[in-house]
C-alpha cells in the first residue's frame, strides 16, 4: 500500500476482506513515514502480516532499519517482515541512481544478522566495530519472533542475490521476467551461497490487474481510472532505466516512447526526476494520460475477465508464486481490493 498515515482504515478493511499482507512503501519525498504507518497498522490489525515493500538502504543506517522493524515486531509479534530494494523511487526522487549491488548486499547482511540477535562487524565512515542489539531483556524491540528479510529484484543479478542471502524475493510481473526465470536466478544465487533454495522461500510479485468486463476495451475510461497510475509508474521505471543506461524500451512502449521523452524534456534537466515520478502510483496525471495506449496496458498488466484472471493466478501459483501485491491509486483503492476479493480471491 501507499504509506499514508490517515488511511489505516484501508489496511483494516483489507484484512477483513482476507488480504494477508500489508506492504508499506518507503519513499519519504512523496509518502508518509513508513514506521509511523506500520505502528498504526499494527494496532489496527490482528492477523495481517506487516512490513516494508520496500525499504531503501541509502535512506538510513542499517541498524536504524533493523531497529525500525524490530520495534514494530514488539507491537505485532510474529507478524512482521522487512523488504529491501536498491531504490528505484526513493533514490531517483532525490536525483540519485539506485544503490549498487555490492553495498546493497553488505547492508542487507548487517540487518539480517542484527535481526537474528547476532553480533556483526559494522562499518561506518571508514571505521569498523562489532555491534549487536543490547538490553533485549527490557523488550524495547522483539527479536524472539523471527522477522523474514526479503530482497526486491527485477533483474537476474538482484534475483540471484535474493536466493543467496534472503528469505524471499519481491519482483514484478511482467517487468521482472517470467516466474520460472526468476526462480532459476534465485536458485543460481542460492547455489553460489552454498545452500539449496529453501522450500519456504517466499516469492511475491507486484502486479497491475486489469479486471475486464466482457468485450470491454483495454483503454476504457473505467480501466484507465483504476490502472492508469500503475501503468504509467511502470513506464517511469523504463524511462529511468533508459536515461541511466541507454536501454531500449520493450515493444509495447515503443509507439509512445519518443513523445513521452519529449514531454519529459519540457522540464528543466535539474527537476526532470520530479516530473518523471510526480504521480507515482497515486493518481492519473491528466498531462500523462494521453500516453496510455492499449498496447502499453496489455504489455504491463495481467488482464482478463474474472474467470481468466482466476486461471492466470492459479497458473502463477503452480509456478511457485506465493503472493500477488496490488497497488491501486488512492481514489480507487477501496473499490479495487473489494472487486478483487469478490471476483478472484473468493474463487481461489
Amino acid at each position: 500500500m501507499t504509506a499514508k498515515i490517515d488511511e489505516i482504515g484501508y489496511v483494516t478493511h483489507a484484512e477483513n476482506l482476507g488480504f494477508s499482507h500489508c506492504w508499506v512503501t518507503d519513499s519519504p519525498i512523496i509518502r508518509s513515514n513508513c514506521w509511523a504507518v506500520l505502528a498504526l497498522a499494527a494496532q489496527a490489525t490482528r492477523r495481517m502480516r506487516l512490513g516494508t515493500g520496500v525499504n531503501v538502504p541509502a535512506l538510513r543506517l542499517a541498524p536504524a532499519a533493523a531497529n525500525g522493524i524490530a520495534t514494530i515486531n514488539r507491537l505485532a509479534p510474529g507478524r512482521c517482515f522487512i523488504g529491501f530494494g536498491t531504490g528505484h523511487t526513493g533514490l531517483r526522487l532525490l536525483g540519485r541512481k539506485p544503490m549498487r549491488l555490492a553495498p546493497f548486499r553488505a547492508y542487507v547482511e548487517v540487518v539480517r544478522a542484527l535481526l537474528r540477535g547476532e553480533e556483526v562487524d559494522y562499518t561506518l565512515e571508514g571505521e569498523t566495530h562489532p555491534i549487536r542489539f543490547q538490553m533485549r531483556e527490557h523488550r524495547f524491540i522483539d527479536l524472539d519472533h523471527a522477522i523474514p528479510v526479503y530482497v526486491a529484484g527485477f533483474g537476474p543479478k538482484a534475483q540471484a542475490l535474493a536466493g543467496e542471502i534472503a528469505d524471499g524475493l519481491i519482483s514484478g510481473l511482467p517487468r521482472g521476467g517470467t516466474l520460472p526465470a526468476m526462480l532459476a536466478n534465485a536458485r543460481r544465487g542460492a547455489a553460489r551461497g552454498g545452500r539449496t533454495l529453501p522450500a519456504d522461500f517466499y516469492t511475491s510479485a507486484m502486479v497491475t490487474l486489469v479486471m475486464r468486463e466482457h468485450d470491454e476495451a483495454l483503454d476504457s475510461q473505467r480501466i484507465l481510472a483504476e490502472c492508469g497510475a500503475a501503468v504509467l509508474s511502470g513506464l517511469h521505471y523504463l524511462v529511468a532505466q533508459h536515461l541511466e543506461t541507454g536501454e531500449d524500451p520493450p515493444d509495447y512502449a515503443r509507439s509512445i516512447w519518443k513523445a513521452y521523452l519529449g514531454w519529459l524534456d519540457e522540464a528543466p534537466p535539474e527537476v526532470r526526476h520530479q516530473r518523471l515520478h510526480g504521480s507515482h502510483y497515486s493518481f492519473l496525471d491528466p498531462k500523462e494520460a494521453r500516453f496510455l495506449t492499449a498496447d502499453l496496458i496489455r504489455g504491463s498488466t495481467l488482464s482478463g475477465t474474472p474467470d481468466e484472471l482466476v486461471e492466470q493466478v492459479r497458473e502463477l501459483e503452480r509456478q511457485g508464486l506465493k503472493q500477488i501485491m496490488l497497488y491501486p491509486p488512492l481514489n480507487r483503492q477501496y473499490r479495487v481490493i473489494e472487486d478483487f476479493a469478490a471476483t478472484v480471491m473468493a474463487r481461489l
